[in-house]
């Protein structure tokens, strides 16, 4: 028994045979996994995994990768286009501080990871939580990868309406999840300029605002 937590010793949330992801893939016949380690398994796991892979000039060559995996997620626009508004968020986030953000105060469309449930059922869940709306019709878009290169994390994409009679509660987060969330309600003009000029910094956000503007509900 080596004793490694998320191995073959339950971590703190009871997970084993982390390791064990990526041994199984087939669909790339360029690419074979040979040793997956377990870096660290608090909330999130840290792998590196060791693969050959053949390239465009056929040769095969050992690569090393670093994985974070934190979950799949989902995030959702909700739209009023009678009073063209949009409903988003405003949160601390402390990657984002230590990289760059003068404050580390992020306007974002609601989102969390999907933590056993379908995608829908999580968007739905968050949306009532942060924002205090219970959403009705949602439009599914693409599912995207956010940063490819190091997270393996997929986020699901959606859009729906809401009116003011949709809001059930302020929003705001859990308390005792530590989560301390203002709920903003811009109209969608000005949502689009800040993605637009950078007060909008976030990547999913600027993406659904985009595509309301472009393909959605706002589109001319």
């Amino acid at each position: 028994m080596s004793g490694v937590l998320g191995v073959d010793v339950p971590d703190a949330r009871g997970r084993t045979g982390l390791d064990r992801a990526g041994r199984d893939l087939t669909g790339n016949p360029d690419v074979v996994v040979r040793e997956v380690e377990v870096l660290s398994s608090s909330w999130y796991v840290n792998r590196r995994t060791t693969f050959e892979r053949r390239g465009r000039d056929g040769a095969w060559r050992t690569e090393q990768r670093e994985t974070h995996d934190r979950g799949n997620g989902a995030t959702v626009l909700l739209y009023d286009t009678a009073r063209r508004t949009v409903l988003l968020t405003r949160q601390f986030r402390f990657p984002a501080y230590v990289n760059g953000s003068p404050d580390g105060m992020l306007v974002e469309t609601a989102a969390g990871l999907l933590d056993e449930q379908d995608a829908e059922a999580a968007v739905r869940r968050e949306a009532e939580e942060e924002l205090g709306v219970t959403v009705g019709a949602l439009t599914r878009l693409p599912d995207l990868f956010m940063s490819p290169g190091s997270v393996t994390e997929r986020l699901a994409f959606f859009a729906g309406p809401y009116t003011p009679a949709d809001r059930v509660s302020a929003g705001g987060g859990l308390a005792e999840e530590g989560e301390d969330i203002e709920v903003l309600e811009l109209p969608f003009a000005e949502a689009l300029a800040m993605a637009g000029d950078g007060r909008i910094a976030d990547a999913k956000t600027v993406l659904l605002l985009q595509w309301a503007a472009l393909r959605g509900p706002f589109r001319a």
